[in-house]
């Protein structure tokens, strides 16, 4: 219990002591297990997580959150194959399991199947309403789909739920840009760096549609800005 306040206040490497410290008492306590891999996940440390993670799953096979996490920690490492059967494993165990369903659909896009994607991401949905991720998800692979018209609508859906959520708002910059609306375009990518002022992104492709619109110096402007915050940023 101490671990998960410690987590809450952001202080990873104590909880990561406290969670140690509950193993070496009771080292079959499949939650612990499972909470020292979400701490070392949040330091940057997925390969000692999926350690973790399966340690838990070694106690308590149908602990459908740790298969969820340990997807995540498969991803993180780029064993994005491997990831697909844990997901999958968390749902054939907790059917409503919205998070797991958003984490495949993320999987599936990396392998190519926007299709199965999509339907990934309706069934989060369906369980979670409300969902802001995945109504983000949902509009990214609508839009490489060519689905303009519901990629938007899912992309406002999202923001109507999270105003702040800056990936929503370039993203929709970028859909509207293609459209030819740029105002509306600048609007929004200059909405997103209102909330997150660091988003080389955003910084790059504000400078794509100013261009569009005639104003090269300002479009200069914002692509050297991109460039300050991440000087390999190729494209910018």
């Amino acid at each position: 219990n101490l671990g998960v306040t410690l987590m809450g206040l952001g202080r990873h490497d104590e909880a990561e002591a406290s969670y140690r410290q509950a193993l070496q008492i009771k080292p079959d306590y499949a939650e612990v297990h499972s909470n020292l891999g979400a701490a070392l996940m949040e330091m940057g440390r997925p390969g000692e997580a999926e350690a973790s993670y399966r340690r838990a799953l070694q106690i308590n096979p149908e602990y459908a959150d740790v298969h969820n996490n340990l997807g995540a920690a498969l991803q993180k490492m780029g064993h994005i194959v491997e990831a697909e059967p844990s997901y999958r494993r968390a749902i054939q165990i907790k059917p409503d399991h919205a998070n797991a369903h958003l984490n495949l659909g993320n999987v599936l896009v990396d392998l190519g199947r926007p299709g199965e994607a999509e339907a990934r991401y309706r069934q989060a949905l369906q369980i979670k309403p409300d969902y802001a991720d995945a109504h983000h998800n949902l509009g990214t692979t609508l839009q490489n789909m060519d689905r303009l018209d519901e990629a938007e609508a899912s992309y406002r859906r999202a923001l109507q739920i999270k105003p702040e959520y800056h990936e929503a708002l370039s993203n929709l910059g970028g859909l509207l840009k293609g459209l030819h609306r740029l105002d509306e375009a600048e609007a929004s990518y200059r909405r997103a760096l209102q909330i997150k002022p660091d988003y080389a992104e955003a910084h790059n492709n504000l400078g794509s549609a100013l261009i569009y619109l005639g104003r090269l110096d300002e479009a200069e402007a914002s692509y050297r800005r991109a460039l300050q915050i991440k000087p390999d940023y190729a494209e910018a």
